[in-house]
Parts: C-alpha cells; structure tokens; sequence
C-alpha cells in the first residue's frame, strides 16, 4: 500500500514536472506572437486550418491525376517540372500542409495529456480524437504511395510485409509488388479510393469530436491563419516536393529520402519486426484508450439549479464551454417560462455559468443570496459574505479587491495588509456586478485575474470575463469603474511575481489619481515583457 502510494506521488511529481516544462516552451512563444495568437494555443484550430489546405489543394491534384501505373509517375512528375508555378507549389503545399497536420495533432495531443484533459467531462473528446490518428496516418502513408516513386514501392511493399503479419490474408499482400506485372491499374484506384475516402471518414470524426463542446474553435484567429499559409507557401516555394526516382519492381530501392512525419516506423520494422511494430502501435492506441478510465482524483461538484431563482434568461445556455445546459420547461407551468437543467456528464464544474446568472448579482437584498443557477462548493452567496469581510480588514485609503483562478497565478500568495484576494474555479465565474459591490463596499481599485489570454482552462472564462467588464455581453457592469478602479491581467500559476508587479503599478496609480484627480482618464494596454497582458 505504502508503495503504491509512493509511486502515485511519483507519477505526480513527474507530470507536475512535464507540465511546467511545457508551460516554459509555451510562455516562450508568447514574446513573439502575442498570448492571444501564440500556436501553442491554437492547435486544434490549426489542425483544422491544415485539413482544409489539403483538401483544396487535393482537388486540383485529383483532378490532373492519371491514376494508371504508366501514367501516375508520369503525372506527378509533371507537376513538379512542367508546371511548377501552380501544380508543384499546390503539390508541395499539399504536402507540408499534411506534415503540419499530422505535427499540430500530436502537439495537441501531448498538450491535452500534459494539461489533464482526457477525464472526467473531457473523455469524450479524448476518446473521440483517438481514431482520428489512424485516419491522418493512412491517408497519409497512401497519398506517398500516389507518387509511385521508389520511396513509395519501399512504403507499399513494407506496409503490405507488415500487414502479412497479421493472419488474415488468405494470400500474402506483398505478392502484389514482387514484379511489374502484379501491379495493376486497379491498384491505383484503390490507393485513390483510399487516399479521398479516409479523408471523408476524418471530417466526420472531427464534426464528432467537437459535439460536445460549445463554440468550438475550428478556425485559427485570421492573423495566426494568415501566417500560416503564407510560411506553407513560403517553403512549398523554397523546398518545393519533388519525386526520386520511378518505381521499378525489378530492383530493389536503392538509397532513398525517407519520409520521417509518416514512415518513421518502416524502418523500425526493420530493425526489429512486424510483431513489435504491431505491439507498440497497438499498446499506444490501447493506452490512450484507458486513460479516462484509470482512477484519477475524485470530480468536483457540478453546478446545482435552484428553480425558484431561475427565471429561464438562457444566458448559462449560451456561456457554457462544454454543452452541458439543456432549457427544459419550469415546473411552475407557467407557458413558455424555461428552466436550466444540468448534464452532470458534460458539466466541467468550472462555475462560468454562475457568473453569467443575472440574479447572482450581490446587490439583492436576501440574507442568504440564493442565485438562479450556482457551485455548491463555491456559492455566490458565500463570496459575498468572503468579500464583505475581506472590505472590512482592508486598510489604507486605496485598498484593492483581487480576483483570481485557481487555475491561473495564485493571487492568495500576493502580499500588502491594502489586499483582498479571492480565487474562483474560473474567473469566468465571477459576476460584473460583485466588482461593482467591491467598490462601493471601500475597495478604491479591484484586479481581475485568471489564465493567458488563449489559455483559460475552461476555455471561455477570461473570454466572457473580458465581454462582460467591457460591457459587450450580458450580465455587464452597470457603469464604467472611474479612473484605474479596475484593470485586468491575466497570468498563468508560476508568473505571480509578475502580477505582483501589475499590483504595484495599480498602486501608484491609484494613489496618483488620489493625488490628482482626472475627469475620465483612459488606459492604454499594457503588455508585460513576460507575454502577460493587462488592461487597464
């Protein structure tokens, strides 16, 4: 027991480990494109991004085609060198486009694991984008062999050595590339059926693999996209794709160019043997498989609907990130008044839905502030009374209200007896309305916090945060905070330092403006060295 549990903390510590080493890669990216456009937040919508390049490009490709086995090398090879201003750039950027596919997919697999993200709400998505590795990897490994060079009788005739492991070929597959005349024109209307027909099976994998998630994000922001394309086009036209050498089943290949995004593991089946290839890419699909099931700590609450206070606006509806509220008719009858009903499944315990309730609004008189829809283990009710009291310990004449993540920088570590500090499942969570109740409560600035731009955990929450203090999505504030009174900087658990230091330039502004009062001053953004972005 005593062991097992060793290894447990083992394991944590390791993956605390990995996780902190991919949020240094991560946050190093930040300098350079901004936390909102940064590529490691968008990996997903990149892949989609990706898909589509090689499906635009492929149906040019497809369209010049001689599918024949005289014709196929020809045709490609024509592309390149007749003409290479139209089919080989679109060859080429079809290709890179399937490399940075397959290369966005992984990195956004390992994020995903790295983050945590394959349990609980999230199995489905994780249990969903497995198969779509199979997908990305045949298509691909089939498109190669549509070249029907010498890298692609290599490919063909060892994944046929190796798919003859398996017993249940009642005649061995690699008969069909021992000579010229076993290969048929048949044949290259099979890699082509497969070649566009696994694709189609991939959209649909896709449209599944987002259901269960609001909002989805299947295109990158229109600058990262921009980018994109044009570095694929930059290098389809420096290192533009060209054949090796034909095919000839009379010889065997001679040195080739290996393709390592698709082929890697050809050359390890080589090295070792059928059976070992097929054992670890069977063990890798198994793994990724259960790892929603394997014990994990236990799940937070889901949010909890009070049907007296819910007066079915819909607004949890339209805020949730996971799909997780249905409207259902109230039980009050009364025609055409709906009620919110919780999916427990689906639901991710992230309490965005709170924040968007407008009865959670602090103002109300009620002695116990019971809202329309809550988090049991973080009622609103309760952060009002943990507000009041944080008001009445503050000191100084500009005393601040911190609101925080538990997810983003742990704002309960910043120091100053002038300090309020809160932290919230999300900062999603938080209602517009409880900064304006901080303020007029003695409170003469509050700093809203959470996750990087781009990186909530919950997706939305510093979204709708920046929506809803901005007065641009409902519940909002009813006045615009006077002066510096609120600034918000996200910052990822690590960077407190640097929120400590928004902290302080939140100080002396404010005591500036004390000192000299403006009519209506106006912020400018700030952006800190870190990637860290604070507004004011």
């Amino acid at each position: 027991m005593v062991d097992a549990q060793a290894r447990g903390e083992a394991r944590q510590r390791m993956m605390r480990g990995a996780l902190i080493a991919y949020r240094r890669i991560e946050h190093g990216f930040d300098p350079v494109f901004g936390a909102a456009l940064n590529p490691w937040r968008h990996l997903g919508s990149l892949g989609f991004l990706f898909f589509w390049i090689i499906a635009v490009t492929g149906l040019y490709l497809y369209a010049v085609l001689d599918t024949s086995v005289d014709g196929v090398y020809r045709s490609v090879n024509w592309l390149s060198r007749e003409q290479w201003y139209l089919g080989g750039v679109l060859r080429s950027l079809h290709r890179y486009a399937a490399d940075a596919f397959l290369l966005v997919t992984l990195l956004h697999l390992l994020r995903e694991f790295l983050l945590g993200r394959y349990t609980g709400f999230r199995y489905f998505s994780w249990l969903t984008g497995v198969p779509l590795l199979w997908f990305i990897y045949i298509s691909g490994v089939v498109g190669i062999w549509l070249r029907w060079d010498q890298l692609a009788q290599f490919s063909a005739a060892t994944t046929a050595e190796w798919l003859d492991w398996l017993p249940v070929f009642a005649t061995p597959l690699i008969r069909n590339y021992l000579s010229a005349n076993a290969v048929s024109d048949r044949l290259f209307s099979l890699f082509v059926f497969v070649h566009i027909g696994v694709p189609l099976l991939l959209i649909f994998g896709l449209w599944f693999h987002i259901q269960r998630i609001s909002r989805a994000e299947v295109f990158p922001p229109p600058a990262l996209a921009a980018g994109s394309l044009l570095s694929l086009l930059a290098l389809s036209l420096a290192l533009p794709i060209a054949n090796q050498a034909a095919a000839d089943l009379s010889l065997v290949p001679g040195p080739l160019a290996l393709d390592w995004f698709y082929l890697f593991w050809q050359p390890l089946m080589y090295a070792t043997s059928a059976g070992a290839v097929w054992a670890l890419a069977t063990g890798a699909t198994l793994l990724l498989f259960v790892l929603p099931v394997l014990p994990h700590a236990a799940a937070a609450p889901v949010a909890e609907v009070h049907p007296d206070s819910c007066n079915g606006c819909r607004r949890c509806f339209e805020d949730c990130p996971y799909a997780a509220i249905v409207m259902v008719p109230h039980p009050s009858e009364i025609q055409g008044r709906e009620l919110a009903q919780v999916i427990p499944d689906l639901c991710a315990s992230c309490g965005i839905c709170a924040g968007s309730c407008p009865s959670s609004t602090p103002f109300r008189s009620a002695a116990e502030l019971v809202t329309g829809i809550d988090m049991p283990q973080m009622p609103i009710g309760g952060l009002r009374r943990a507000l009041e009291q944080g008001l009445a310990r503050l000191t100084g004449r500009n005393g601040i209200v911190v609101f925080g993540c538990d997810q983003g920088a742990n704002v309960t570590s910043l120091a100053g007896k002038d300090l309020a500090s809160f932290t919230l499942i999300c900062t999603g969570m938080l209602p517009p309305s409880l900064v304006e109740y901080a303020l007029r409560g003695g409170a003469a600035g509050v700093l809203v916090t959470g996750c990087r731009a781009g990186g909530c955990d919950f997706r939305l929450g510093n979204r709708w945060t920046e929506e809803r203090l901005a007065g641009m999505r409902e519940p909002h504030l009813r006045a615009r905070p006077p002066g510096k009174a609120l600034r918000i900087a996200w910052a990822d658990r690590g960077e407190e330092a640097e929120l400590a230091v928004v902290l302080d330039d939140m100080r002396q502004a404010l005591a500036a403006e004390r000192l000299h009062p403006i009519a209506d001053p106006i912020a400018d953004p700030i952006v800190a060295s870190t990637g860290m972005t604070a507004h004011g």
